[in-house]
């Protein structure tokens, strides 16, 4: 008893308010995260859209999260982190409800547009409220709780959408909306706009000092980074978009998928509070190469699936790689990035989710439309074999450049406190 006391102690304890607000919102706005979940069974099955079609969509939503991560991350820094935030929540929920009420193909296209620009506007301005309120010490657990509310969240909305799906798709839309907003209110209640420090823009080995987003783009360790993390957020998303198409073909019900996805989540929340432990003191490069051979082999292990246990098993494997490489991941862009410009840097990465979201749904059509599903699964595979060389291949570089960045983040800080002036008696004794 002692022990697990002692375990939820080092896991939950002494992390700042704000983190804790954040949390809270975080899990009310995934308990409703419907519509991605079954955007594109609805796509297919309501609308009576074609697989390229509902990819067309789901891609265009992608592409409005390439404008809205970008835009979000200099909001951020430049307007703030709250107000964006606040912003972003409150233009998704209407959009949602907008969406939810949309009829005619280019109709929906542009609601999913717009859906996505400010949906994932917000992304970039909550990581770097993360790393802002939470010292560096501490930021494995607080990114590893936050993803274990958002899988519990994720767990908890699959389950029920599938069963809401069949009552009505606009629920999906509304509820989804309601729990945006409640999020929003969340933010604005309790949430205060944090304490930044900035950090000169001095060039560190690889980058140039230009100002602005051009120092994120200069970044080629970094770039490096967020390209490996594209080809790996294709490979990842094909289980919004082509998963549920598979699984249909093979004559299993939607609430079949929101079952077998949901299993994502939950493996998530009952393990994922025991990663950072795990991998404490690893190199992460070595957790993230393998992470991404796990994630490829169950995503290669679903070209086999034909029963709903067989598609559970595949989800299960994947969701294990998933689970190494979203802390790791998260910690670094963190350290690569600089304080000052933490929500630029955060809206470039989110822009390798954004471009592969736009990607992932019209690559993956056409391969499976054109090539069939095994060439599509077996692919993914490939692709993850490929992401574990590059993660060692660069990943002593950007250990690196994560060192000199904290050495510039210090003397920065060290700069901005002031010494203290010795007393009367201190300079009397020093005489």
């Amino acid at each position: 008893m002692r022990s697990v006391r002692g375990w939820v102690k080092d896991t939950t304890g002494g992390l700042p308010t704000t983190f804790w607000y954040l949390w809270t919102g975080t899990l009310i706005n995934r308990l409703g995260s419907f519509i991605l979940v079954f955007l594109a069974i609805y796509l297919t099955t309501a609308r009576g859209f074609s697989a390229v079609e509902a990819g067309l969509v789901i891609g265009l939503y992608g592409a409005g999260g390439t404008v809205g991560t970008l835009t979000g991350g200099i909001l951020a820094d430049r307007w703030g982190r709250r107000p964006t935030l606040l912003t972003a929540h409150i233009g998704a929920a209407s959009m949602m409800l907008a969406l939810g009420f949309a009829r005619g193909l280019w109709v929906i296209a542009a609601g999913a547009l717009l859906l996505g620009m400010f949906a994932e506007a917000a992304r970039p301005a909550f990581a770097a409220m993360m790393v802002d309120v939470v010292p560096d010490r501490d930021r494995l657990r607080a990114f590893s709780l936050n993803y274990w509310a958002i899988n519990l969240g994720f767990a908890c909305a699959a389950i029920l959408a599938g069963f809401a799906a069949q009552v009505s798709y606009e629920l999906l839309f509304l509820v989804d909306a309601t729990t945006t907003l409640i999020t929003a209110a969340v933010i604005f209640l309790k949430v205060r706009e944090p304490h930044r420090t900035y950090v000169p823009s001095a060039p560190v080995p690889g980058t140039r000092a230009r100002g602005g987003l051009l120092d994120v783009l200069g970044d080629r360790v970094f770039l490096g980074f967020v390209l490996i993390n594209i080809f790996t957020a294709l490979v990842f998303l094909q289980h919004i978009s082509m998963l549920p198409i598979a699984m249909g073909a093979d004559g299993l019900a939607p609430s079949t998928y929101g079952t077998v996805i949901a299993l994502n989540g939950i493996l998530i929340v009952a393990g994922q509070l025991f990663v950072p432990r795990l991998i404490r003191g690893r190199s992460r490069s070595h957790v993230l190469a393998l992470a991404a051979v796990i994630t490829g082999v169950g995503f290669g292990l679903t070209a086999f699936a034909d029963a709903a246990w067989f598609y559970a098993l595949t989800v299960l494997t994947w969701t294990l790689g998933e689970m190494l490489n979203s802390p790791s991941n998260s910690t670094l862009i963190a350290e690569l990035s600089k304080p000052g410009m933490r929500g630029r840097y955060q809206g470039v990465f989110s822009l390798s989710w954004s471009l592969a979201g736009f990607s992932a749904p019209i690559l993956g059509g056409l391969v499976r439309e054109h090539l069939g599903d095994s060439t599509l699964w077996l692919g993914c595979a490939a692709i993850g074999l490929a992401i574990a060389v590059a993660h060692l291949i660069s990943g002593p570089a950007r250990e690196r450049r994560a060192v000199e960045l904290k050495r510039l983040a210090n003397e920065a800080e060290s700069r901005r406190t002031p010494t203290p002036t010795p007393g009367p008696l201190a300079a009397s004794q020093a005489a």
